[in-house]
């Protein structure tokens, strides 16, 4: 069954409010109604793939046969050329903190500037180039799924710029840009960042 023949609710497997907003507003248009799995109160699975559609997967999977509906899931991540790819599929991971109340969260600002640190590392001259990449999966309780995937191409700045947007938005430059995706407005982001890339080939499939 295509998504645009489909009547029900339809799961977004994320408990990340930023990432539950995006894709809340991408769906709108198509007059699909959407829950999320923090919504429901479903568990969050272990990220244990390698790569963004393995991870998507697992994501969507769990969501659909948790709640017997079909799930929309993303997987995304920064990738930065001069770090060989990372953080990647590890984007997240790398902002996850122990919280004073012994709680585990995550700190974005810390995960920035991990990243460039890294990159201080290589010297004035290196390649800051890389590039925002989702996946998105869309999976069926039955077990049919279908992977959609998008980019946006960019290089990153230091000192983090805005206040818009979530994760590394702030130090990422979209190419063709001269502000963040922390400093763009919401509308402008949803047209060029790399899950509304991937969205649109979800839409020309689906609907």
């Amino acid at each position: 069954m295509k998504l645009g023949d489909y009547s029900g609710k339809l799961v977004i497997a994320t408990h990340n409010a930023g990432k539950l907003r995006e894709m809340r507003s991408l769906l709108a248009p198509y007059g699909i109604d959407c829950v999320s799995a923090g919504e429901l109160g479903l568990p969050e699975p272990d990220e244990t793939g390698t790569s963004f559609e393995e991870n998507a997967l697992i994501k969507g999977r769990a969501a659909a046969e948790a709640a017997n509906l079909p799930a929309l899931a993303d997987d995304s991540g920064l990738c930065v050329n001069a770090l060989g790819g990372r953080p990647g599929v590890y984007t997240a991971d790398w902002a996850e903190r122990q919280s004073f109340e012994g709680e585990p969260g995550r700190d974005w600002y810390m995960a920035m500037g991990k990243v460039e640190g890294m990159l201080a590392q290589h010297g004035p001259d290196v390649d800051r180039n890389g590039s925002f990449n989702s996946t998105l999966a869309l999976v069926w309780p039955g077990g049919e799924y279908a992977i959609y995937a998008g980019s946006v191409d960019g290089h990153l700045t230091w000192p983090p710029r805005g206040s818009k947007g979530f994760g590394y938005d702030p130090v990422f430059v979209p190419a063709g840009s001269e502000a963040t995706f922390g400093e763009i407005e919401w509308e402008e982001k949803q047209r060029v960042d790399h899950r509304a890339n991937a969205f649109r080939k979800l839409v020309e499939a689906e609907f």
